[in-house]
């Protein structure tokens, strides 16, 4: 791969990470200027109580000090305490990082293979009622709000059929181990796996689809047809691997926003991850919390980004130039 255009990319993540930390920092002390104030309202506590709390979270400091802090704590993977729980942040969230990237991971790899599949396949008998349905269906899952299609199967697949369990990774009070305890949280990871994967179903079946339809006008396939080819060899061996370039950037890409877009569906599911407790800390507001998983989401998103730019610019040396 060529040495500057990895260089040009990574040093352009590390510049758009550098300016999330500025814009982490500054949005919630502009949207939520007394977080303690807040954090305890209704409540009968003193006025000294309140200034002690905001000496212990460095809220008495000037916006100058604090950002110093700020940054000194960042780089030392410290990202304080939360309000609520009083526990350092970076523990709260890397106990919930395995669920969510559980929940993430599994959707997003069914929702690639089965959206490519579909959306080939749509491609292949372009115009037909096959491409017709595939499309409609696909489209109509992901123009669904995922919240709301969430709670259609909380309804539809726990509280009416009861095939699976309302919410939560593993039944209360469960004591199984090992195999047990792996297929009582596969019977809880169903539901808002399935909520995320129809919910991107269609954006890898439009991409393929196109992807596809596009490379088929390729010279070089008309030439494989004209020396006798079978229609099936000419797709497989020749159009499918240029054509799954955009999927295979669009798989990256996604795995990060599905990652920070899975808020909705593990609060509607009780799913204790990352999603959860961002929903948690907006209630609170919990301050330091939602820095850390914004920041968090945010690296999230630029790190498969740069993974995506240059496994694109492996598999396809024109964009190096």
């Amino acid at each position: 791969m060529n040495a500057r255009f990895a260089i040009g990319k990574v040093a352009g993540a590390l510049i758009t990470l550098g300016f999330v930390l500025v814009f982490n920092f500054f949005l919630f002390r502009v949207v939520q200027t007394d977080p303690v104030a807040t954090l305890f309202r209704g409540r009968n506590i003193p006025q000294e109580r309140l200034d002690q709390l905001r000496a212990e979270f460095g809220l008495d400091k000037p916006l100058g000090g604090q950002f110093v802090d700020y940054l000194q704590q960042t780089a030392q993977l410290n990202l304080g305490l939360s309000y609520q729980s009083r526990q350092p942040v970076w523990n709260e969230i890397k106990s919930k990082i395995p669920a969510t990237v559980a929940l993430v991971g599994t959707s997003a790899v069914l929702s690639a293979v089965i959206g490519t599949a579909l959306g080939v396949a749509a491609a292949w008998r372009r115009g037909t009622k096959t491409d017709y349905s595939i499309t409609t269906s696909t489209m109509l899952f992901y123009s669904m709000p995922d919240f709301w299609l969430g709670m259609l199967l909380l309804v539809g697949g726990a509280i009416i059929t009861g095939i699976f369990p309302v919410g939560g990774i593993i039944d209360a009070g469960s004591s199984r181990a090992g195999i047990g305890r792996l297929l009582d949280q596969a019977h809880h990871i169903a539901l808002p796996a399935l909520t995320l994967t129809l919910a991107y179903l269609g954006e890898y079946a439009i991409v393929a689809r196109s992807s596809l339809l596009e490379t088929m006008k390729e010279d070089y396939l008309v030439v494989a047809r004209a020396k006798g080819l079978r229609d099936i060899k000419v797709r497989n061996r020749h159009a499918l691997p240029n054509a799954l370039l955009p999927v295979v950037t669009l798989s990256a890409i996604n795995f990060g926003f599905v990652l920070s877009g899975a808020i909705a569906v593990e609060t509607v599911f009780s799913w204790s991850g990352l999603g959860k407790a961002t929903s948690d800390a907006i209630r609170g507001p919990d301050l330091p919390m939602l820095q850390g998983l914004f920041l968090l989401f945010s690296a999230a998103v630029i790190l498969f980004n740069l993974i995506a730019d240059l496994v694109y610019g492996r598999l396809d040396p024109r964009v190096r130039t």
